[in-house]
This record gives structure tokens, sequence and C-alpha cells, in this order.
């Protein structure tokens, strides 16, 4: 049977998530997009906490946001997960696109991050 969209992006999730791994000199910086918003955390995985976390649904960032499903609003929230990052101390992350194409919304949150401090 044919697999769902979601299925093979699950699938390719998986792959990545094999070889990439988020230590504390060096954390994951994790990214889900859906069709009206997208979210970033940057994540230590072994001891399984979120150290810091932007999207598009919080308030301060969705006001000041024409859209919340754009490019424009992935590099709101890749320049204020840098920020974040870079305020406790983090400066380099290994880069999670959770099974999306490096693309699009995907690249600009990259991108963004990149511009605003943070090496990967």
């Amino acid at each position: 049977m044919k697999k769902t969209a979601r299925e093979r992006r699950i699938a390719r999730h998986q792959r990545i998530r094999r070889k990439v791994f988020g230590t504390p000199e060096r954390p994951r910086l994790c990214v889900y997009r859906s069709v009206h918003h997208i979210h970033a955390q940057i994540i230590d995985d072994t001891i399984g906490h979120t150290l810091a976390a932007a999207s598009t649904t919080e308030p301060t960032l969705r006001n000041t946001l024409k859209g919340t499903g754009n490019k424009e609003a992935a590099a709101a929230v890749g320049r204020l997960i840098a920020q974040r990052a870079l305020e406790k101390g983090i400066t380099q992350v290994v880069f999670d696109r959770g099974g999306f194409l490096y693309q699009g919304r995907v690249a600009a949150i990259a991108d963004a991050a990149r511009e605003a401090g943070l090496k990967f």
C-alpha cells in the first residue's frame, strides 16, 4: 500500500534522527512546520530537556507578523530562537529538519538563525 505524505516525512525524520543527536556542548535545533505555524526547539538529547523554544504561536511574535505560515514568519522564529540560545550560552547546534525538505520555511529558519549568530 502507498504511504501518505505524513508517513513518508516521519520515515525521513526517523532516518535523520539515527544520525543527529544533541549533546550539552552542541544541542539539536529541531524544526517542525505545519500549514499555519512553525516551531523551533533547542534540545539536549542526553537528558531529554528543551533548552530554548520559539514559535509563531507566541502572542508577542504573532501580533507583529502579517501571517504565521510564510517565510517571513519562519525567519522571525529563526532570529528569536538564536537570540534565546545565545542568551543561554549556546553558540553551536546540530540542525534537525524534522523530515521536511530543506527549502522554503525550513531553509528560512536555518538561514535566519545562522545570521543571528548560531553555528551549524
